[in-house]
């Protein structure tokens, strides 16, 4: 089974929080889900500097004062996840999206609306509970 470590962002604008929906794709279980931005660790990084990376690649966003949230282990069908989520922040909201459908800049209640990717559901939760 393929194992992919990944970083991921909850990134915050005053009381808001990042939330990205993926393109469609190959996979059902991802096509369109919602999910926290990130991505792959490049070989040499650091967690830190893949997320910023990440963030400035599919979002061309600005992101500091990182902060370590959680580890989430994830099997899908095809291949484990292993992401390592961060709390950060932006001075801006705008985004230009080259990696995702749709973004929402939306409120701690709201985040239950949207459909996540299996691996974000305990993230959302982790962050209801701690804030």
């Amino acid at each position: 089974m393929k194992k992919i470590e990944v970083v991921a962002g909850i990134i915050f604008y005053k009381d808001r929080i990042l939330c990205c929906q993926r393109k469609t794709n190959k996979y059902p279980y991802l096509s369109e889900k919602w999910e926290f931005p990130g991505g792959k660790l490049e070989e040499g990084e650091t967690r830190e500097k893949a997320l910023i990376r990440e963030i400035d690649e599919e979002l061309e966003m600005e992101i500091k004062d990182l902060k370590f949230a959680l580890t989430v282990v994830h099997q899908y069908e095809d291949f484990q996840l292993t992401m390592h989520t961060y709390f950060a922040y932006s001075q801006k909201p705008k985004m230009k999206l080259n990696d995702h459908k749709d973004t929402v800049w939306a409120t701690l209640e709201e985040l239950d609306k949207f459909d996540w990717a299996a691996a974000d559901i305990p993230i959302v939760e982790y962050i209801q509970n701690k804030l």
